[in-house]
């Protein structure tokens, strides 16, 4: 049985703490989407859809408790929807695609809502309280390293030099600006407003304030090499990982709806896509940057494609070491990753990334009336990611 998304929207991707979407929860932010999403496909009532899948990095505190079933209160009216969260970490938003596309394939279900939803304005990253296994981090403990020191492991074991690094993240930000003055990602994005209520202690009073988040803040204009080269290394005093060259901690939601074939044709919609393959693999947690290396070519022979029939790629740019990395081992062609740009400038909502990524995919690939295109990235504790799609 084939699965088919049939729409997809996501949020801007605001800056953490200090951006539009610093005070909204997490659950709120996904079913403003979830809404749109609906509302572009009115054929479906909320009753017809079997099961809501959030992926989410770091579930606790506002993200906990099973989040997805309380997006699904919010969002849908009923309480007759299921929902559950996914945790692959970055790959969180994409391996729930995967996981509604294997359920509908198996018959399990005939409608599913999929996606992500992350708040590092509320949840730092690693959550709130880490609490490793001591014998494994005694033996391992590169396994709990934070990203940072992963990604100086890369640009020294793959020789990415510091330049290469602030190069390529300012023409993350050049094609992002690009993108965005041309409007090109206008139609995916739903607009939400966020109001706040503050607290003037000098005269005792409170004023509310709103504003609506439409365009992804993390994109600098400004930047330049010149700039970038003054940022000093923030995970190791002598190395070449800087915040320029990182990928930004944002908020952020997005979802598709995945249907099958009879639910498609009793309820007349039309297809815009389908995931053709999805693999996962594993690598050491000490270069973790470079999981796509092991998941893309699993996903290609899955899919029984090659990588010349590939026309879009996005890589997630957790870092630009390891994007770097990535596309010099697997020999990517370079004109067709991240054409719009990539975490580096546009941010990375963590569980939301991969639905969201989808999302533009989808978007450019009918833009540029091309067939297949991939989602990859990089996961914590040595994993990749990486689906392939169809436009139909």
């Amino acid at each position: 049985m084939n699965a088919y998304i049939v729409a997809g929207f996501r949020s801007a991707v605001a800056k953490a703490n200090r951006g539009g979407f610093r005070s909204l929860r997490t659950d709120v932010l996904a079913s403003h989407v979830i809404k749109h999403l609906m509302s572009a496909v009115p054929q479906v009532a909320p009753e017809q859809v079997d099961d809501l899948i959030v992926g989410n990095a770091m579930p606790e505190a506002e993200q906990g408790l099973n989040m997805a079933r309380f997006i699904s209160l919010m969002s849908l009216n009923t309480d007759k929807v299921s929902a559950m969260t996914v945790n692959r970490y970055c790959a969180s938003g994409l391996e729930t695609i995967a996981l509604a596309a294997s359920k509908i394939h198996a018959g399990l279900a005939d409608c599913i809502i999929a996606g992500g939803a992350e708040s590092m304005s509320l949840i730092p990253m690693g959550g709130w309280r880490v609490v490793p296994e001591p014998q494994l981090a005694l033996e391992h403990p590169d396994y709990y390293w934070g990203m940072g020191l992963t990604a100086e492991a890369v640009a020294k074991e793959f020789q990415i030099s510091r330049e290469e690094q602030d190069a390529f993240s300012l023409q993350s930000h050049q094609k992002a600006i690009a993108a965005i003055t041309s409007q090109k990602f206008a139609d995916e994005i739903v607009p939400i407003t966020v109001s706040e209520t503050l607290f003037d202690a000098a005269t005792n009073n409170t004023t509310t304030q709103s504003v609506t988040v439409a365009v992804d803040e993390g994109p600098r204009a400004e930047t330049s090499l010149d700039a970038l080269g003054k940022l000093k290394p923030v995970f190791a005093a002598k190395g070449s990982v800087t915040a320029g060259n990182s990928s930004q901690t944002s908020d952020g939601a997005a979802f598709v709806m995945i249907v099958s074939e009879s639910f498609l044709k009793a309820n007349n919609l039309t297809p815009i896509a389908r995931m053709v393959s999805f693999a996962t693999a594993g690598v050491p947690p000490r270069i973790m940057g470079i999981g796509p290396v092991a998941a893309i070519p699993k996903a290609l022979s899955r899919a029984g494609l090659k990588l010349d029939d590939i026309q879009l790629i996005e890589l997630n740019e957790a870092f630009a070491s390891q994007s770097l990395a990535v596309i010099r081992e697997l020999q990517l062609n370079p004109e067709i990753v991240n054409v719009n740009g990539g975490a580096i400038s546009l941010g990375h909502p963590l569980g939301c990334t991969g639905a969201k990524l989808s999302v533009q995919l989808f978007n450019e690939l009918k833009r540029r009336n091309q067939k297949y295109g991939m989602v990859s990235m990089c996961v914590g504790t040595g994993q990749g990611a990486a689906g392939i799609y169809e436009m139909l």
